[in-house]
């Protein structure tokens, strides 16, 4: 069992879920627990991370309060709202454990006061029968240098155009345990693209483009066998070794 990642919710194998199949039910009532004494905190640690990293900027997004999987054929999701100051001073502050014992005191649930913000990720499989991963650079706020997939909340672009995407099927949520706890809602997208098209693609850049530093590709058969592979698995994230174990399990019926 790897400490950096467990899986919150997968769905059924030999499938993903389509859109369709996706309920979301957004309410305010799944807003984080907000514990007075700390949010002075929170506004120190973004004052620091702005001073360190003067690129960040806040913006809103969804926070996950439950995924519950109905019948192997629907998956609801129950989402409030959060921002990234505030994911920063919960989720990745060094009182993140202390957050989490309060959360179970006060409410049964370790996650009650963190910002829980619900990450993207994309299992992007090539023409050629490749999966696309990405070198995160030195500037990103976390697992900097590491190994990703695209994603993200506004991850860099790969340039790949829409046209040449499938539509996504979701493979299930993972947990990036060193963010106590970060969800990423992780899916399985089929492109018409070879891996040397979407790498020239990629290569014309764009507005997030510092956010990483090169592309690499995986054969099929060897994502399959990625977790085996000790040092190439301790090079991914957490959220991108979420993803290849999600795929594992669920391995759409068109993509074997």
């Amino acid at each position: 069992m790897d400490p950096d990642v467990s899986l919150m919710a997968h769905c059924p194998p030999t499938g993903g879920l389509t859109q369709e199949q996706v309920q979301v039910e957004i309410s305010a009532e799944y807003n984080r627990q907000v514990l007075h004494s700390h949010e002075q905190k929170i506004a120190a640690i973004w004052q620091q991370r702005k001073q360190e990293k003067p690129w960040l900027f806040n913006g809103a997004k969804f926070r996950i309060h439950s995924a519950q999987l109905e019948g192997g054929e629907l998956l609801l999701l129950r989402l409030g709202l959060t921002c990234y100051k505030d994911y920063l001073g919960t989720n990745w502050a060094p009182e993140a454990r202390l957050l989490q014992e309060r959360g179970v005191a006060d409410f049964g649930d370790s996650q009650a006061y963190l910002a829980e913000p619900l990450g993207v990720g994309a299992m992007l499989h090539t023409a050629d029968d490749c999966f696309v991963f990405l070198r995160r650079s030195e500037r990103v706020a976390e697992a900097a240098a590491q190994v990703d997939i695209p994603g993200g909340h506004a991850e860099p672009k790969v340039n790949v155009p829409l046209e040449s995407l499938s539509r996504p099927l979701l493979l299930g949520i993972a947990r990036n345990h060193r963010s106590a706890g970060r969800p990423s809602a992780e899916f399985y997208v089929r492109c018409k693209l070879t891996s040397e098209e979407v790498r020239q693609r990629y290569l014309i850049g764009g507005v997030e483009a510092h956010e990483s530093t090169s592309i690499s590709f995986v054969k099929r058969e060897d994502v399959l066998k990625l977790e085996e592979d000790a040092e190439s698995w301790q090079e991914l994230c957490p959220s991108a070794k979420g993803a290849v174990k999600l795929y594992t399990l669920v391995r759409p019926s068109w993509a074997s």
